[in-house]
């Protein structure tokens, strides 16, 4: 089943017509930096079949959100193989509901994920070059190791380092902002 999209114009549609379940699967720091504001947070690495469930029927409708739609339409996918039938993910995500008017809280401005993963890709090709030709031949291993991960993550759209550098503290919320979904 393929993942539907709607646009934010839409999504403020529906939401000025009732209630709607709109979860944002960034990670806390983003979402705390800024989100649509009638979004709950449930990052993308927490969601899983149990917690859909446990706040969801298989039939609700459920919204997606990410910071720009890749990681919304990976979080759809989700929800559709574990049997979540009513699913849509926003197009453009945060950024483009912002662009679009939607009601926005922001927080505090942080790095977001994407350039943290090129700063610590960046810094490891240079330093396996200059350790490949300065201390060992062999050391340049390091920079193929990142071209590689960097490849892959762009055919399957999963960044390994991405999903490191998330767990990282600087990277989480100290005040540990709420996983928890309104009930329907």
């Amino acid at each position: 089943m393929n993942v539907i999209e709607i646009t934010p114009a839409e999504l403020m549609e529906r939401k000025n017509a009732g209630p709607i379940h709109l979860i944002d699967v960034r990670t806390p720091v983003e979402f705390q930096e800024m989100h649509v504001s009638f979004a709950n947070l449930l990052p993308l690495d927490t969601l899983t079949p149990k917690v859909m469930s446990e706040n969801f029927k298989g039939t609700d409708p459920v919204y997606v959100v990410c910071r720009s739609g890749s990681r919304g339409k990976k979080a759809c996918e989700v929800l559709l193989a574990s049997g979540h039938t009513n699913v849509f993910n926003i197009q453009g995500g945060t950024l483009a509901c912002a662009q679009a008017g939607l009601p926005i809280t922001h927080g505090k401005k942080v790095m977001s994920l994407e350039r943290q993963v090129r700063i610590a890709a960046g810094f490891l090709v240079v330093l396996g070059s200059l350790l490949g030709f300065f201390v060992d031949p062999r050391l340049g291993f390091i920079s193929t190791f990142v071209g590689n991960g960097l490849m892959f993550a762009g055919f399957t759209d999963t960044c390994g380092m991405g999903m490191m550098l998330a767990k990282m503290p600087w990277n989480r919320v100290a005040n540990n902002l709420s996983y928890s979904l309104p009930k329907s």
